[in-house]
């Protein structure tokens, strides 16, 4: 199968509608988070004219393809059927994520390479920033020779600069906070200094003595200049950010203090003490669900720092391959929120009921470490009827903010959001306006239901403009108005539910 057969294949899957099932959901209704039931190629497509560019961070963990046979998931699918999988949801991923938004997939070595290709094409070679080397185990596989340590997490950026620019630092560890003392009582706190206050190469202007105040001098070490300029090192020692040893005869050394300290850089490396490992992520889930609840959780710590680098609270976080509910638990107990996507069973038996434990307050995986009490909630969903017909007509009883949606994803590639009131004008982008005659938005409930342009539904649309004034398409059932009418109105119409198709 060729790149070409995988995107006519994903062209093929309809736009469904994602309904709430009542009874699922959990805790707070509004606190703008998903649960879905159904095949997540389906549900993704379902999200686009929603949440297109707006996800700050995709995670997944698909089945590895190692021809194990894992009870919730299909793992043995042949190499090609793989790739084939994989490359749909990825492009589809690619439309959800925000223009500083990231997306970190894990993998091991199977198909970790193969996937890399796949991504470079997808997201582009240039926004790839790390392959992530996770070390999963705490010690050798006794049953194998040379068995792995680690599992592979692949991170894009939908643009790699802007990634790079908002994403934030990681704690200090124990050891380093343990760097950060006072020995001189400075009211600013705790503060380490750096080693060296010189730099490679050399520069006139940061060429100087420096005296100290127990009567030592310094010039700058052979082939390296102070790393400021003179009046930059005596500002910093007037406000006693210089350190020159107890006895003040000491080389210069900058202060760097604990409170104005941002954390550490991150780096690909991610040891399993640091965040965690499979033993780790067994018990979490087992202490939820009971003995062998499942085969291939990530520790919540691992999430935690992933989370952590790639948004701040509020933020919205997908995962398409669910699973156990680890990365909805994390995010929710950080303060994002999520949408997660399961296809099995296991999205009632396993996520659910661990995402309500996550409601209640459950004190397990980081809850301690993120001071996690409870609160929030959910909304369930599953894949409803197709909006469209095979034909391509919309089906009869779609309400009419599903098919505004679709209609301005399809017009504008962005997500529409629903206004409140609902107005027949659907906004304007790009110095273009939209709107739908349809299902008797207008109010009138005659045959046509108001879904005839005239000039009194016309009107009636230009009262819900604001003080838009540009060009306008209007989608309706059909029009009694002249094409020198809709050329002087600047209208460009369109007939439901011919000119309505489904975005590809």
């Amino acid at each position: 199968m060729t790149r070409d057969d995988d995107v006519r294949a994903a062209e093929k899957v309809p736009y469904r509608l994602l309904e709430e099932v009542e009874g699922l959901g959990y805790g707070d209704r509004e606190a703008g988070n998903m649960l879905i039931q159904g095949d997540n190629l389906e549900a993704l497509k379902a999200l686009l004219p929603y949440y297109a560019g707006q996800v700050k961070c995709i995670y997944i963990d698909p089945p590895y393809n190692t021809g194990s046979a894992f009870e919730h998931y299909d793992d043995n699918l042949e190499h090609s059927q793989w790739l084939a999988m994989m490359w749909p949801r990825l492009e589809l991923l690619r439309e959800l994520l925000a223009e500083d938004g990231s997306i970190w997939v894990s993998i091991d070595d199977d198909e970790g390479h193969y996937l890399k290709v796949i991504m470079d094409e997808v997201f582009g070679r240039k926004n790839f920033i790390v392959n992530v080397l996770w070390q999963k185990r705490i010690g050798p596989d006794n049953r194998i020779p040379l068995g792995d340590a680690h599992d592979h997490i692949l991170v894009y950026g939908r643009e790699k600069e802007r990634f790079r620019a908002n994403a934030n630092r990681i704690p200090l560890t124990e050891k380093q906070l343990k760097e950060f003392k006072n020995p001189d009582n400075d009211p600013r706190g705790p503060w380490t200094s750096s080693s060296n206050f010189s730099a490679q190469g050399y520069r006139p202007n940061q060429m100087y003595e420096i005296a100290t105040p127990g009567g030592a001098v310094y010039t700058p070490p052979e082939g390296r200049c102070w790393v400021t300029i003179q009046s930059e090192f005596e500002r910093l020692k007037a406000e006693g950010r210089m350190w020159f040893g107890k006895d003040g005869k000491g080389m210069p050394r900058k202060k760097t203090y604990l409170r104005e300290h941002e954390g550490r850089m991150s780096w690909s490396w991610w040891t399993n003490d640091e965040v965690g490992n499979t033993q780790e992520s067994k018990k979490e889930v087992n202490t939820i669900f009971g003995k062998n609840s499942f085969d291939t959780p990530k520790p919540e710590r691992l999430m935690e720092r992933l989370l952590h680098i790639a948004t701040n609270p509020g933020d919205l976080v997908l995962d398409s391959f669910l699973g156990s509910g680890t990365t909805a638990a994390v995010a929710q107990k950080m303060g994002r929120r999520y949408i997660g996507i399961e296809m099995g069973d296991h999205a009632v038996t396993h996520c659910a009921p661990r995402l309500q434990k996550v409601v209640d307050g459950e004190q397990g995986g980081i809850s301690k470490a993120q001071n996690w009490q409870g609160g929030g909630g959910y909304r369930f969903y599953r894949l409803g009827p197709p909006v469209f017909t095979e034909d391509g007509a919309i089906q009869p009883d779609i309400r009419f903010p599903i098919l505004a949606a679709h209609i301005w994803f399809a017009e504008t590639g962005s997500p529409w959001t629903e206004p409140r009131p609902l107005t027949p004008f659907l906004g304007a982008q790009g110095g273009k306006g939209y709107a739908l005659l349809y299902n008797g938005i207008l109010g009138d409930k005659s045959v046509s239901g108001g879904n005839v342009l005239t000039r009194k539904t016309l009107a009636a649309i230009r009262a819900t403009m604001g003080d838009f004034t540009g060009p306008l398409t209007v989608y309706g059932e059909r029009t009694a108005l002249s094409d020198a009418t809709l050329k002087a109105e600047q209208i460009e119409f369109k007939q439901t539910p011919y000119d309505v198709k489904a975005r590809k």
